[in-house]
């Protein structure tokens, strides 16, 4: 099993996947939306926590950022009915502490609004989390927290990414712009991020 890589990052897909080279192979590690932004690079070698993923007809390679975020996703693998791709949609559209404070208050709305996510779902997350997600956070305080993402912010990501630009590159542009996301139209904020990638 594959649970940890060090490489270059040669492609980025606007899903978030990731094609890292390491040591003259390829791999294909699909990851959440900003991990390449988020993950800790070694010169220019990108460092990701991975979860391989075997079926019978393949296998799959999932990367994280932090060890945190990848036994998040193990987490949630447990919970019925839930594979890895609505479990790495969950992880791009909230991070473990997002996550974790949804759960906690029982807020159905906000977690039925990550896609694939229905009622139903967003409920059996809450019963089946309840206490798993608050130990696994206790259980690495040396993780390092990741920024709240909000609405404005994420709309400004997918803009980006719709015009062609990596994961990576639209989440260090609106992490330049910093506060002015949050009241400034999004035209605006479209051409300063232009400018800021130029």
């Amino acid at each position: 099993m594959i649970g940890w890589l060090r490489g270059r990052v040669v492609a980025e897909e606007p899903t978030g996947a990731l094609l890292v080279a390491v040591n003259g192979v390829g791999y294909e590690v699909n990851a959440p939306l900003g991990t390449a932004g988020r993950a800790h690079f070694d010169g220019d070698e990108l460092e990701l926590f991975v979860h391989t993923h075997v079926r019978e007809d393949a296998l799959d390679l999932f990367g994280f950022a932090t060890e945190l975020e990848r036994r998040t996703f193990r987490v949630l693998l447990g919970v019925p009915n839930v594979g890895p791709k609505t479990a790495l949609g969950v992880l791009s559209a909230l991070s473990v502490s997002e996550l974790g404070s949804a759960v906690h208050a029982g807020d159905l709305a906000r977690l039925s609004k990550v896609p694939g996510i229905g009622k139903k779902t967003a409920e059996r997350f809450v019963l089946e989390l309840k206490d798993k997600l608050p130990a696994l956070m206790t259980d690495d305080p040396a993780a390092p927290p990741r920024t709240p993402t909000s609405d404005a912010k994420l709309r400004l990501m997918s803009a980006l990414t719709n015009m062609g630009y990596r994961a990576s590159e639209a989440e260090r542009a609106v992490e330049g712009l910093g506060s002015k996301v949050e009241h400034v139209p999004i035209g605006e904020l479209l051409k300063e991020a232009l400018a800021f990638l130029g």
